[in-house]
């Protein structure tokens, strides 16, 4: 499948636009942007758009791109106008501000419309999405659906300004972190929402990726890994955009490598698309966040062909974690947006969202008071039966969103049996933990147990990150 997916303007049209191309698009500010298309071989091309005008003669296939000097931020609908021979193509409404594709499976699938098929949340307003969903009106915002179908080119309408209409099948989480970036940096901001439930991290991986892989490279047969499918949405909803110009990426995936057996291997996983994606734009920086999984009872599923422990999640969740390592990435904790470990989709993407965007403005828009991540694991010392914890990223200080003692903290000696553990604030970066049975423990860990529902959070209300066994 050729990143180049195209359709056709008219019948004897010369000109043939990929379908990320349209009227209503926001283009990226502060890099050079990219405008590729076809044209007869060796014809002269030609875009205009707001000052520049620049022209290519298409390749010995048909192929031509056209770079744009770096663009400045304008909320003025613009139009561009390319040309070949007598023929002219206008896109209009065109905007030049933030654009971020948001993917993953049904945790950022669920969309603005959908809510009906979930449950309700039980904290808050409990018609908080609907409301959001029914008021949507900040006109800075442009969307691009990109529908679940495996088609020969990017299965999508095109960019569309926001309405009822237009965000009814838009990741919830990626419109929440559309609308707080675009009222924080008063800028247009372009959400690509191509999201896929039920789907592993290899089905948006290329082929070539996994083939190329030192990891992986043997174990690939016949585009499938394990028997798992490599790339199959990656091909149809991944590959034909690029290479549209865009600012960073946002991923909500991982249950079902969970339900399929992964725990640190995942951790090779996400790298590999993480560079997969960036070396298709040419940009081994591009910021990449996303959100580490919400505790759900997968111990309890009987009808999955691995069966779990209850270990299964936690670990996960370390493997999520370890990616962090990766230069520019960052990622979301939601331990606490559950009302029930059986519902697979939390309900709360609006926090979901407003975290994402907490990442983005602290690590690429450059907001350095914007704390970013909730408490962090930094180090530990063990005095006697007690062990001192020293966490960062507090804020002003620990503190409990329920106003009891941290809860879900464990201990074990040197034969490893964890046992539940009391837990306190003992200065705004520390926390005490003992456990009556063991005078001299060696490990301690917390929130290590896929029903999890920790109450510890620093002075910005974001949840402290989960960690398992740490020793003196």
């Amino acid at each position: 499948m050729t990143s180049l997916a195209l359709t056709v303007t008219g019948i004897h049209a010369q000109i043939k636009l990929p379908k990320v191309l349209t009227d209503n698009m926001v283009l990226q500010s502060g890099k050079e942007v990219r405008i590729w298309g076809e044209a007869p071989v060796g014809a002269k091309v030609q875009v205009e758009f707001q000052k520049q005008k620049k022209s290519v003669y298409a390749d010995h296939i048909g192929r031509w791109t056209i770079i744009l000097d770096t663009l400045k931020v304008s909320a003025t609908p613009s139009e561009m106008v390319i040309r070949c021979g007598k023929e002219k193509e206008i896109l209009s409404n065109i905007l030049v501000g933030e654009v971020w594709l948001a993917s993953g499976q049904s945790n950022m699938e669920y969309s603005m419309n959908n809510h009906p098929k979930h449950p309700k949340p039980k904290r808050g307003d409990r018609d908080y999405l609907y409301k959001a969903y029914s008021t949507a009106d900040n006109q800075l915002i442009r969307v691009l659906h990109v529908r679940k179908e495996l088609t020969d080119t990017l299965p999508t309408d095109g960019w569309k300004v926001l309405s009822q209409e237009s965000l009814a099948p838009i990741s919830a989480a990626a419109y929440f972190f559309a609308d707080s970036l675009s009222k924080k940096l008063n800028v247009p901001v372009g959400i690509i929402s191509s999201a896929w439930g039920g789907t592993p991290i290899e089905a948006w991986t290329s082929v070539e990726a996994y083939e190329n892989s030192p990891v992986f490279e043997n174990k690939v047969s016949y585009n499938r890994l394990d028997g798992v499918s490599i790339a199959k949405r990656f091909d149809c909803m991944i590959a034909p955009i690029v290479p549209y110009t865009m600012r960073g990426f946002l991923w909500y995936q991982g249950e079902q490598n969970v339900v399929q057996g992964d725990t640190d291997i995942y951790t090779d996983k996400m790298a590999l698309l993480i560079d997969d994606w960036r070396g298709l734009w040419k940009d081994e920086n591009m910021p990449f966040y996303f959100v580490q999984l919400a505790p759900y009872c997968y111990s309890q599923r009987r009808n999955d062909a691995k069966a779990k422990t209850w270990e299964a999640l936690p670990m996960f969740w370390q493997a999520q974690e370890a990616c962090l390592k990766i230069n520019n990435t960052g990622m979301v904790v939601t331990t606490d947006l559950i009302d029930k470990t059986t519902e697979i989709h939390p309900s709360y993407k609006w926090v979901v969202g407003r975290r994402l965007a907490r990442l983005a403005l602290a690590k690429t828009y450059g907001y350095t008071d914007i704390l970013c991540y909730g408490p962090t694991f930094k180090s530990v010392s063990f005095q006697g039966g007690e062990a001192i914890i020293e966490m960062e990223n507090v804020g002003e200080g620990l503190q409990t969103n329920d106003g009891k003692s941290p809860g879900w903290f464990q201990m074990a000696d040197k034969s490893g049996r964890f046992f539940d553990a009391e837990a306190k604030i003992i200065a705004p970066n520390k926390i005490s933990v003992r456990c009556k049975r063991y005078d001299k423990p060696l490990y301690v860990r917390y929130a290590w147990d896929e029903l999890a529902s920790p109450n510890l959070f620093n002075s910005e209300g974001l949840p402290a990150v989960p960690f398992g066994a740490k020793m003196k």
